[in-house]
């Protein structure tokens, strides 16, 4: 939902979310080859451009549609995480009202142990991706169209995400911050969990405050964990009048950062959990044909001086398993 300019600025739902994993081909392999989701991105940390920065989403990596994957490799290798407090549960994802099924079958025919679950009245399968980041797939009456170059029909395939579920320690504060920073609704609520929304009350656009049990222990970052959820502006003015918002109720902001596809801007919400704002254009297609999204290796202008010996520090990456 985008703002009049007498209007209080508000987030128009989630952008993507990031998480740490260990082997580019395995994820590949699990997140096009399983999940059947298109791979439209294949780049470098920008922080660390030793090291794989992967996109996932639908045909053209549409906001809201979007998981991405930092790979830590042998340099990182004994840097397993923990999931916990001050970081998101989870990647959850939507599909359509009824294909639990079809994903519990074909999970279990790739030997990946599922769980049913209920939550907020919608039928959920849990499981874990090869790193151990833990995936919900939500059924839900969603109109996104999935991405179609797969064997997943697309009655029963993947749309987006879901929801961004926020595991806190103390909801009050972060709620607060949903909605006098963000601008976001709260649009139902179950014991431990509220359900706030970013406009409409549809999926794509939901974050879950999640109230961790007292024994949980704090998030540790690494491999097999949810490193931060970007929510969506939809465009670079609506993002600075965000900024100003959340600065204006006590939150630090950092400057504006232009990753090649969006430009975004960090904080940490009350409860730990590192948030992003990131702006809908200028999109995937800046750089690569849309038909050929995901095929190359992509770099920002500033690296293109050292493309030699970056390629030589990243393992080759199989796109077709």
């Amino acid at each position: 939902m985008s703002s009049t300019s007498t209007d209080l600025p508000c987030v128009a739902g989630l952008h993507h979310v990031t998480a740490i994993a260990g082997d580019p081909d395995r994820s590949v392999a699990f997140y096009t080859g399983l999940l059947g989701l298109r791979l439209v991105k294949r780049t470098v940390n920008f922080d660390d451009p030793t090291a794989y920065h992967l996109y996932f989403g639908d045909g053209t990596g549409a906001p809201g549609t979007l998981l991405t994957f930092f790979y830590w490799g042998k340099h990182h290798s004994d840097a397993l995480g923990r999931i916990g407090t001050g970081a998101a549960a989870a990647l959850t994802l939507s599909i359509p009202r009824g294909a639990r099924t079809f994903w519990e079958d074909r999970l279990a025919a790739a030997r990946v142990a599922t769980r049913r679950e209920e939550r907020l009245g919608d039928p959920l399968l849990s499981f874990s991706d090869p790193d151990g980041i833990p995936i919900e797939l939500a059924e839900s009456i969603d109109d996104r169209c999935p991405w179609n170059g797969t064997d997943v029909p697309m009655s029963q395939a993947i749309t987006g995400l879901h929801t961004a579920p926020l595991l806190v320690r103390k909801a009050e504060a972060t709620e607060v911050m949903l909605k006098a920073g963000l601008g976001m609704t709260r649009v139902a609520a179950e014991p431990g969990r509220t359900r706030w929304a970013a406009g409409a009350a549809r999926p794509g656009n939901f974050v879950d405050v999640v109230v961790a049990g007292a024994d949980t222990a704090a998030a540790a970052v690494g491999i097999g964990t949810v490193h931060h959820v970007a929510l969506r502006a939809p465009d670079g003015d609506v993002q600075e009048r965000l900024r100003g918002r959340l600065q204006s109720c006590g939150h630090a902001v950092s400057p504006l950062r232009d990753r090649q596809y969006f430009r975004s801007i960090y904080f940490r919400e009350p409860g730990g959990v590192l948030a992003e704002i990131a702006t809908d254009g200028p999109g995937f297609a800046v750089d690569e044909c849309p038909t050929r999204l995901g095929t190359t290796l992509r770099l920002p202008p500033p690296f293109e001086t050292q493309r030699d010996r970056i390629m030589a520090a990243l393992p080759p990456l199989i796109l077709n398993p």
